[in-house]
């Protein structure tokens, strides 16, 4: 009985303690995604600077496709760092660090 309270009760605490190691992997994968951006796009457009929607003298195809591009690397890498660190926490404490079933929305 009292080694099940305390494992609830250890899991009650786990995903706030959680928090400050997503904090730095979701950091450290912005950083790697957007390194990777700007070399996928020097491949394909051999130019150093992305265009964003302000860009005047870029068209509405460059703009959506470096956005798109953008949006799916950065998305990968924020989806491996959770993950990553998910794995990571339950293999060393033998608990999902997430409270419920559903995603980070």
């Amino acid at each position: 009985m009292a080694r099940k309270k305390l494992k609830k009760a250890k899991k009650a605490k786990l995903p706030l303690a959680y928090k400050p190691l997503g904090f730095a992997l979701g950091w450290a994968s912005g950083a790697l995604a957007g390194l990777a951006f700007r070399k996928t796009w020097m491949a394909v457009r051999h130019e150093e600077d992305a265009p964003d929607a302000l860009d005047r003298d870029r068209g509405w195809g460059e703009i959506l496709l470096a956005a798109a591009v953008q949006g799916a690397l950065f998305a990968m890498a924020r989806s491996l760092a959770d993950r990553t660190g998910a794995k990571a926490v339950e293999r060393s404490t033998g608990v999902w660090p997430s409270a419920d079933k559903g995603g980070r929305d």
